[in-house]
């Protein structure tokens, strides 16, 4: 089997596929709008999917009210270890839903068709298996995993019950790098030999600083079971609230931010991952008791395939940018470069003189007459011809939203059995150079990986 079709069973070319009829463009100038036109069909009773959440803070609330912009679902049940979390959920949608802080019991449930797991990172690869097992539909936040060992069980989990699981990740149906994957594969910019991402930010929020309610306490959390296995320590709220500054419940900024732009990358170029990753990074300013950093870089190799030439990735996350943050992906090939933001794909075509140069000024003046009137013959002047713009930019329409985009696909593989577009195999792929980043920045190392089977060389 060939690396593309390869792609086509993990669900990585179905992406495109399935983001094709939303792809197209208005007018003729050197700036478009992408038209995106957003399902609409009515469903009956029986179609109706009711959904859960497994971990209801900030994440997952949006996640939930998300979900619900899409006709024909129903919030049904929420799980969370905080009580005014659970509060919030009835507040939110009603009194009679359920809610609960063992997420066992939501899986227990037969009114509950898929759930949505948004809790802690280290949390992730057990509920993930625990509710496809359990036969529900499963979209499962960003990274897949925490751990590097832990990603095989769920892809596992998901191939033996063949239940739907969409990995968290956005960009991966978002139709700025459907639009950039499909001009990669028309070689608008040649092959790609160099990609720069970055995920900047500047505020305390962004920083992971999150708010912790005043005199909260342990027997508002159930702390026991938020820890899971970790050897036990005292209640600490800064470590519950703020959990992604600790190694111990999180994945740092790389499983954060850098698996964003890994998912969105490897749709761009259709590839499995990198073959060789380095990071390094330091705490520059957060000094607030966390032990990740919050300026981390990343410096990965990939190697040629039958998709791709061969390329380097430089990957960034900067928690303090003073320039006020942002997120750029840029593509940059042999005979252009594709820049990818929160709104707008640019597509840029530079032109190289074929003809060899003439750099003759420590030449006698003989010998530069010599020269000349060798080029002149061998590398005439090229005829004339039209100029196309230097720059051309596709728009997202106002409006647009990738997370919708990203849960309409969900409820459309659970309905439909359409492929999803990041499923078990291409969220790891994404997850596990992001968590091997960390390894090489913490053990100082490079690491090797094989993307294909995606196991540590």
């Amino acid at each position: 089997m060939n690396r593309k079709s390869f792609l086509t069973k993990v669900g990585a070319a179905s992406t495109l596929l399935a983001g094709v009829p939303f792809i197209n463009v208005r007018g003729k100038s050197d700036s478009q709008t992408l038209a995106y036109s957003k399902t609409s069909r009515s469903f009956s009773a029986n179609e109706q999917i009711n959904i859960a959440l497994i971990g209801a803070g900030w994440m997952g609330q949006v996640n939930g009210m998300t979900a619900l912009e899409h006709s024909g679902i129903k919030m049904v049940a929420a799980c969370d270890l905080y009580d005014s979390r659970i509060e919030r959920c009835r507040e939110l949608w009603g009194n009679d839903i359920f809610t609960t802080k063992d997420y066992r019991e939501i899986l227990q449930r037969d009114d509950v068709d898929a759930v949505v797991i948004s809790t802690t990172d280290h949390w992730h690869d057990v509920q993930a298996i625990d509710a496809l097992n359990a036969g529900k539909s499963v979209f499962l936040e960003k990274p897949m995993v925490q751990q590097i060992d832990q990603g095989h069980g769920v892809i596992q989990a998901e191939r033996d019950t063949g239940n739907v699981l969409q990995i968290g990740s956005q960009l991966t149906s978002d139709i700025l790098y459907l639009k950039a994957q499909e001009m990669v594969r028309n070689g608008e910019i040649g092959d790609v030999v160099l990609v720069e991402g970055n995920f900047d930010r500047y505020s305390a929020e962004g920083a992971w600083q999150y708010s912790i309610p005043p005199g909260v306490s342990e027997e508002e959390v159930d702390w026991d079971t938020y820890l899971r296995d970790l050897p036990y320590r005292e209640f600490d709220p800064k470590q519950f609230f703020r959990w992604r500054n600790y190694q111990d419940f999180g994945t740092g900024a790389a499983g954060d931010l850098f698996v964003h732009l890994l998912s969105a990358v490897h749709l761009v170029t259709d590839s499995h991952g990198p073959s060789r990753i380095m990071s390094t990074g330091g705490l520059r300013y957060w000094d607030d008791g966390r032990d990740v950093p919050d300026v981390q870089l990343g410096m990965l190799d990939y190697d040629q395939t039958d998709s791709h030439a061969a390329f380097n990735l430089a990957l960034r996350v900067n928690f303090i940018d003073g320039s006020g943050g942002g997120v750029t992906i840029r593509f940059v090939g042999t005979e252009g470069e594709i820049v990818v933001d929160w709104t707008n794909v640019t597509l840029r075509k530079a032109e190289l003189d074929e003809r060899p140069p003439v750099t003759i000024d420590d030449f006698s003046g003989q010998t530069q007459e010599e020269f000349m009137e060798y080029h002149k013959a061998n590398y005439p002047e090229p005829p004339p011809r039209v100029i196309s713009p230097s720059e051309y930019v596709y728009r997202s329409p106002e409006g647009y939203d990738s997370r919708e985009s990203h849960y309409g696909n969900f409820f459309e593989s659970i309905r439909d059995g359409k492929p999803v577009y990041q499923n078990g195999t291409v969220g790891f792929r994404a997850a596990a150079p992001a968590l091997l980043a960390n390894q090489s920045l913490f053990e100082n190392k490079i690491i090797h990986w094989d993307p294909v089977n995606m196991v540590v060389q």
